[in-house]
């Protein structure tokens, strides 16, 4: 089983992130975090790298209803969506596979929860 699931859309980088952002908000997840590795990458190491951005998504009734069955789920959330240019107007986004990361945990209550997230990351990809 892939731990993630992608989808190559041609886009600006930007446009990626903002249509990335307004459908991950269709499937009821607000971005809580946003991490450009490709500044971090160059402002720590002085390196050059792709444009890069981890979006941190969270769907909070989801949330709340894992962190209910197993308090230490959040070393696992948020559920991490890529956008990443692989190409001038080529960008990749790629979100977890929750039902792979939850294969780790064996608490049960934990997979009707990782069905029902890993259903709606898949259309977030699809609609893109």
């Amino acid at each position: 089983m892939d731990y993630y699931f992608s989808k190559t859309v041609s886009a600006s980088y930007d446009e990626a992130i903002r249509r990335t952002t307004e459908a991950l908000q269709s499937e009821g997840f607000g971005v809580i975090s946003e991490i450009k590795m490709h500044d971090k990458l160059k402002e720590k190491l002085n390196v050059d790298f792709k444009k890069y951005t981890i979006l941190g998504a969270c769907n909070p009734p989801f949330a709340y209803k894992a962190l209910q069955a197993e308090d230490k789920i959040g070393t696992m959330l948020p559920c991490n969506v890529l956008v990443i240019e692989q190409a001038p107007g080529e960008i990749e986004i790629a979100a977890v596979n929750p039902i792979a990361s939850m294969m780790a945990i064996t608490n049960p209550a934990l997979g009707e929860v990782a069905l029902l997230v890993t259903d709606r990351l898949q259309r977030v990809i699809a609609s893109l």
